[in-house]
């Protein structure tokens, strides 16, 4: 048994969840109902990772400020840049692709239990809020604009303090990193669980009637991770991305489309970037900023159901409008997660735009949670992946300036 143990983990982690793929679709279509209690795997990997994953960042965040010496360099401000032009070229990318290739919806009934923001100004108070929010409640809900403010906070108060005292933060923030490593582990098992459940329950005819605008979603962030990405990374960098591009996408990108939480996927992407040898003063802030405000593929979302709308009432869109559209995307995706219900909560903002009413507005988010189990899987893929690319992306490209050798782990 130990030289099965041994054997096994000498097997790469992306072979183990893709063999733990295989199997979950292997079992789902055949014996789904006898098999049903392997997506109890998933449940308690999911649940195991965003248990882990807000003390984490709580924990890592005050040990690195706290640790950070004066003279010392991050790159925060070059990745939060890297951010924003990710969000608004994937949001353009979304317009373009559905003035090109327009989409129209056999409208559903709506979404009942739910209430989206009004506008703007009240995707911008909520984050407001969660960024006064209590400690205790922030960590409770995984609010992390909450938990990076006070970890923030707490680590400059604790720059000044004993160094018994960082020593014994930097202990606590070890030993849950080892928690999260051993939660890492269980991947395989859990991925094969939430297979499992997402083909037994779904199934794929659900989604055939709505085929075409599932393509053109995958086809916008499949566009944006493999032809925008890589040409943003290449600017900074200038040596080839797709080594960096590929690694993310396998190392982090499949685990979040299987999880379909970007908070979930944060120790994943810690751990990535340790490999990655990346500065951890600089990641251990950037990714869980990210997973809030990194939201390439909301923006995809948000303007390509909008625009299917707006095709589907045939309103005329000009020029303008559709670059006000990728700016408001762009801005209220990276709030998505300040909101109930995501980046689809988030497009009868986008409507209003064009004037369409909530009544029908309401009924395209109900397609977006129709197409949910493949929309929602790519878009946290694209998400998540890309908070690791980018920065990694900052750090070679100031390796770069400073005249260092660039080398892009594959």
């Amino acid at each position: 048994m130990k030289k099965l143990i041994h054997k096994w983990n000498q097997v790469s982690l992306v072979k183990q969840i893709l063999l733990g793929i295989l199997i979950g679709v292997i079992l789902a279509l055949t014996i789904p109902e006898a098999a049903s209690w392997v997506t109890i795997f998933g449940a308690l990997f999911v649940g195991a990772l965003k248990a882990v994953a807000p003390i984490l960042v709580l924990f890592l965040v005050i040990h690195a400020i706290s640790s950070h010496r004066s003279g010392q360099q991050t790159n925060m401000k070059s990745i939060i840049i890297l951010y924003g032009i990710g969000t608004f070229l994937a949001a353009l990318v979304g317009v373009i692709a559905s003035f090109l290739f327009p989409v129209t919806l056999t409208l559903t009934t709506g979404v009942e239990d739910v209430t989206p923001p009004s506008n703007i100004l009240a995707v911008l108070e909520t984050l407001l809020f969660n960024v006064v929010d209590n400690p205790i409640n922030a960590i409770l809900n995984a609010n992390y604009i909450g938990i990076l403010t006070w970890a923030i906070l707490l680590g400059l108060t604790l720059k000044n303090a004993a160094e018994t005292t960082k020593t014994a933060i930097a202990n606590i923030s070890d030993a849950i990193s080892q928690l999260v490593k051993w939660v890492i582990k269980l991947a395989p098992i859990g991925i094969l669980g939430l297979v499992f459940d997402a083909i037994a329950t779904n199934g794929l005819s659900a989604l055939m009637e709505y085929g075409q605008l599932i393509i053109i979603l995958l086809g916008c962030m499949l566009f944006v991770a493999l032809v925008i990405n890589p040409l943003v990374v290449y600017l900074y960098v200038r040596k080839n991305p797709y080594p960096l591009v590929f690694r993310t996408l396998r190392e982090s990108g499949i685990t979040a489309f299987f999880t379909r939480s970007s908070a979930a996927n944060i120790p994943v992407n810690m751990e990535l970037c340790k490999k990655l040898e990346l500065n951890k003063d600089t990641y251990s802030v950037s990714i869980p900023l990210g997973a809030t405000i990194n939201m390439a593929g909301a923006a995809v979302t948000i303007t390509v159901l909008t625009l299917a709308a707006v095709n589907t009432l045939d309103i005329n869109v000009d020029i303008a409008t559709a670059l006000i559209l990728s700016v408001l995307a762009a801005v209220s995706a990276a709030g998505a997660s300040g909101v109930a219900g995501g980046s689809l909560l988030l497009i009868p903002m986008a409507c209003s735009l064009f004037g369409i009413p909530n009544e029908i507005a309401m009924q395209v988010v109900g397609v977006g949670f129709i197409i949910g189990v493949i929309q929602d899987s790519c878009e946290t893929a694209l998400n998540s992946s890309s908070d690791v690319l980018f920065t990694a992306t900052a750090e070679y490209a100031k390796d770069r300036k400073e005249g260092k050798d660039v080398i892009i782990h594959s």
